[in-house]
């Protein structure tokens, strides 16, 4: 079908779908599962498009569908993004961003989120043949929250369907799993990596290893790590890779990373940091990517980023001296 003209890559997820909308078996849930900025999103958007296609209101044309449900305000669509929690109220990662919240924690589908799509789909459909719920970054539900979900799982109603977008089958309930029909999603190859890439303009990505190494084979998250990139302060970025030489830069560097980046820029940057001296085996060992794992783990588990970068970097130096690269 044309509206799935542009997903490069996933024919067998288009041919799964395109399948069931001919035949008429529609089923109450399904799973897209793959890795993150491979089509995954817009492939929902255009199976929805597909689906309320069906049963037009006598107002909208095809492009004004298109942009509603692109723009997620359709009445018969609801989509859920992992949020933030602050001062009580729900941020997505979007309006984190513009307000200016310190992130201290990765965002995460809630509870209460939860008890939304159970109230959305409790009401029949205004516009369409049915209701649709995706939830972006499935993955991210707490085990109370999956529980929740579990419920609207075995009883979605005849004219609803949930469509769970997540990495994989490991990376979600069992239970949860065995109520979704799965779609398979795959990474692209380089060619159409490429291609894709070129034709969003952002050719550039293709000469920097690291984060052409860091997406493995998503666009998506290609463009989200090179626009990442480009927030990390030029001085960090150059100290990091080109080498912490005593004991003061490594304070000096710590103290800035600590205070200028959010905890999950810091996050992005250990995996950055991790590629890069990954790809210089010839001059790194393995010593350095465990500091760097070990300094994840502890920023994960709320340590003061500071201290952590301190005895990351101390711990960095002190390799680099039995090395003895300067």
């Amino acid at each position: 079908m044309t509206l799935f003209t542009s997903i490069i890559g996933q024919d067998q997820a288009i041919e799964l779908l395109t399948q069931a909308i001919a035949h008429q078996r529609i089923a109450p849930a399904y799973l897209f599962a793959g890795p993150s900025g491979i089509g995954r999103g817009l492939t929902a958007q255009r199976f929805i498009e597909l689906l309320f296609s069906n049963t037009p209101s006598p107002t909208t044309n095809s492009s004004s569908l298109q942009s509603r449900i692109h723009k997620r305000n359709h009445p018969d669509l609801l989509w859920v993004e992992p949020t933030y929690l602050h001062q009580g109220k729900l941020l997505s990662a979007k309006e984190a961003t513009e307000t200016g919240v310190k992130r201290k924690s990765p965002p995460q589908i809630r509870l209460e989120q939860v008890r939304d799509i159970s109230q959305f789909l409790g009401r029949p459909p205004l516009e369409a043949a049915r209701s649709v719920v995706v939830l972006q970054q499935a993955e991210t539900m707490r085990e109370s929250a999956a529980n929740g979900l579990l419920k609207t799982l075995e009883e979605p109603g005849k004219r609803a369907t949930l469509i769970l977008i997540a990495p994989g089958v490991d990376s979600l309930l069992p239970t949860l799993v065995s109520r979704c029909q799965r779609i398979p999603f795959y990474r692209l190859t380089e060619e159409n990596m490429q291609l894709i890439l070129e034709k969003a303009g952002y050719g550039e990505i293709l000469t920097n290893p690291e984060v052409i190494a860091m997406a493995q084979g998503s666009p998506g998250e290609a463009i989200a790590c090179w626009q990442q990139l480009q927030q990390i302060p030029a001085d960090i970025l150059e100290v990091a890779t080109q080498g912490i030489r005593d004991t003061r830069q490594a304070l000096t560097v710590a103290r800035d990373i600590s205070k200028n980046l959010d905890t999950e820029a810091q996050l992005w940057l250990i995996d950055y940091l991790q590629h890069y001296y990954w790809r210089q085996q010839q001059l790194y060992g393995a010593e350095f990517l465990q500091h760097l794992e070990t300094a994840r783990k502890y920023l994960l588990s709320y340590v003061q980023p500071r201290l952590v970068w301190e005895c990351t970097l101390m711990a960095i130096i002190t390799e680099v001296r039995s090395y003895k690269l300067y």
